[in-house]
């Protein structure tokens, strides 16, 4: 099972702990491709049987997975004459126990998912010790239920936390992105969005060097090596992620990769599942993807979305007349105006961050333009339902619900607001300059806090931890640089 959490942004906080659970459903390595169907689970699947043989995967604080293999005994007796009291000490849990995790959820230490920032300020986002140091339920989101092709009887179910007493966790990205889907849902809107991922892969060296470990790999090409990327587009469509398109990017063993879009949280599901996925699977053949970004390397993310009715039957976007529809223009106009403030969220690494402004500069503007995709917010005429914003501001680290929850925040805000950015869309990308956006991380955090409706939005728990994380980073910069580096190869 997986659970998401702050994505810091660096690579020592923000990661996503991962339970794995296989069952049933999750048997069988071989792909069924002779159905285009997914799996379903309804909310009363039944448990494996006492007969299975699964294998559990379970995943402890700071250290690798352990797999337990062991198969069941050949018991071959009415499952109401089973004499419990006679079962092996290290058989999987039985049905009743498998039921009522799905039911009730997982229990874990809440320090699990909200990382301890220092002595002076491990209450962020609990004013009680005590509260940080209970437990927490994952309750998993069955909907979210596949099986995945390219780890042996495992399967994905993502999870949302909230406590023992059933309250949501606000600081959960996966909360706060439902948060805002609801909002655009109760003014009669819904959203279709994919994502656009760059990343790195690289051929795994004999040694690694932490101070170069760029230097000894190889670059991967689109033709390079074509049974992993064959199975890296067949295992994410087996689970529900069509890929639209694939290439080569600028960098060394870079590589962009384009989803195609989904209604509602899906797109950020599928995202989110990419990014753990993608780096399983290159290791079966010998390779390291990497969504790392600093001085030397940039891989980006783009959300490319459009405003629909509530029903998924018109692009509010589109117009009719060839252009982006008034809607359009005032949701474009939120995305302007909230720009600092999404800057810090989709792009929340120190690294990445000098990649924003291609000029070396410490500020820059946002700018929107037609079919320019030099732009921080390009609005894509192709005819028909097709009309939609790129959101061009992200980093390849950025937490997808994030992305998604604050592009929603800013762009209802236009259209509450009336922000209409008409003007703006047909003047030249040079002479746009009413929304300055610093490189620099500290004032990046500076206009998020200052941002009251973003805040407002995401909710005070989250960004007031999510500030105190990126706060501890910077000042922790030089020492944990080489260390962090590394980190994202193994995680």
């Amino acid at each position: 099972m997986e659970s998401d959490q702050i994505d810091g942004g660096n690579q020592s906080s923000g990661k996503k702990k991962g339970v794995k659970k296989s069952g049933k459903d999750a048997a069988s390595s071989k792909w069924n491709r002779g159905r285009n169907d997914l799996p379903k689970v309804q909310t009363n699947f039944s448990a494996p049987s006492q007969f299975d043989k699964s294998t559990i995967i379970s995943i402890g604080p700071h250290r690798w997975p352990t797999v337990i293999t062991e198969s069941q005994p050949e018991d071959h007796t009415s499952p109401v004459e089973e004499n419990r009291d006679v079962q092996p000490d290290n058989q999987p849990p039985d049905a009743a126990e498998q039921t009522e995790k799905a039911v009730y959820g997982v229990p874990m230490p809440r320090s699990y998912l909200e990382l301890t920032l220092s002595p002076k300020e491990n209450e962020v986002d609990h004013p009680a010790a005590q509260s940080f140091n209970s437990d927490i339920l994952l309750i998993p989101d069955l909907s979210t239920f596949r099986t995945l092709p390219w780890a042996e009887q495992t399967a994905r179910i993502i999870c949302d936390p909230c406590t023992v007493t059933g309250i949501p966790l606000r600081t959960s990205p996966r909360l706060i992105a439902k948060i805002m889907l609801g909002q655009l849902n109760t003014m009669g809107f819904s959203i279709y969005s994919s994502f656009t991922y760059e990343c790195c892969i690289f051929r795994i060296p004999e040694r690694m060097d932490p101070k170069n470990i760029f230097f000894p790999a190889t670059t991967l090409l689109s033709n390079h090596d074509m049974p992993f990327l064959q199975q890296m587009v067949k295992g994410l469509y087996h689970i529900g992620i069509n890929v639209d398109s694939f290439a080569s990017a600028s960098g060394p063993g870079q590589m962009e990769i384009c989803f195609k879009p989904k209604f509602g949280i899906e797109a950020a599901d599928n995202a989110f599942t990419f990014r753990t996925g993608v780096k399983e699977m290159a290791r079966t053949h010998n390779y390291i993807a990497t969504f790392l970004t600093d001085d030397i390397i940039h891989n980006s993310v783009c959300l490319a979305h459009s405003l629909w009715d509530a029903d998924g039957r018109d692009n509010l976007f589109h117009s009719g007349a060839g252009e982006m529809s008034e809607v359009g223009k005032k949701w474009l106009g939120g995305l302007l105006q909230h720009s600092p403030a999404l800057s810090c969220l989709m792009a929340p690494g120190l690294g990445c961050r000098t990649h924003l402004c291609k000029d070396n500069k410490s500020t820059f503007f946002a700018t929107c333009g037609s079919n320019d995709n030099s732009c921080t917010f390009n609005v894509k005429f192709h005819g028909g339902q097709n009309t939609q914003i790129e959101n061009r501001l992200g980093s390849a680290i950025a937490n997808p619900y994030i992305v998604m929850a604050a592009t929603i925040a800013a762009g209802l805000d236009g259209i509450r607001s009336n922000l209409c950015a008409e003007s703006r869309l047909n003047r030249p990308t040079v002479q746009q300059k009413d929304f300055a956006i610093s490189v620099k991380l500290e004032d990046a955090l500076m206009a998020l806090e200052e941002d009251h409706v973003i805040c407002r939005a995401l909710g005070e728990p989250f960004v007031r931890y999510f500030i105190a994380i990126k706060r501890l980073e910077i000042e922790t910069q030089m020492s944990d640089t080489d260390r962090n580096k590394n980190l994202e190869y193994f995680i």
